[in-house]
């Protein structure tokens, strides 16, 4: 996982990118987030890694507001926001992939869970490489937009 980007002040926005980054579009999340600390967004915390571990429960606990961004195989062919509600149990190994799970972990560890939404982008090519396919490069980019737009109005759309 990587480091916190550094942002003085309170996380407002904490943006979750996971994927393989070695699956092709799978690894649109992580770099997604990455693209999205790197506008330097005032009050926004972004976490690029691999897949969704408990750690995340303590981070997730003290934001005001959380995105979860990742690929999706059962999505609809457009980038998609997702309003999401906790688990009603923490039990890792029944969804350890599921937001939902991080967020009723943060709940029940931390006694506190923020509003939280996800991010999907529809993957094409799950194969084994490093590049996106074409539909994928280009959501890229509307992902990043609709982040930065959330993070200026705080609602999904």
């Amino acid at each position: 996982m990587n480091r916190p980007s550094e942002t003085p002040g309170r996380t407002r926005v904490l943006v979750i990118g996971y994927g393989n980054t070695l699956r092709g579009d799978d690894g649109v999340g992580p770099r997604v987030a990455e693209a999205v600390g790197r506008l330097g967004l005032p009050g926004v915390q972004t976490l690029a890694c691999p897949l969704l571990t408990p750690e995340l429960a303590d981070p997730i606990s003290r934001a005001e507001k959380v995105v979860f961004v990742d690929a999706a195989v059962d999505a609809p062919a457009t980038v998609q926001w997702r309003k999401l509600q906790p688990n009603q149990t923490s039990q890792i190994m029944a969804h350890a992939a599921d937001p939902r799970t991080m967020l009723a972990l943060a709940r029940d560890v931390f006694g506190r869970v923020p509003p939280a939404w996800w991010l999907t982008i529809p993957a094409v090519d799950l194969g084994f490489r490093e590049a996106f396919s074409p539909a994928v490069q280009r959501d890229f980019d509307v992902a990043v937009k609709k982040i930065q737009e959330f993070c200026a109005s705080g609602q999904g759309k």
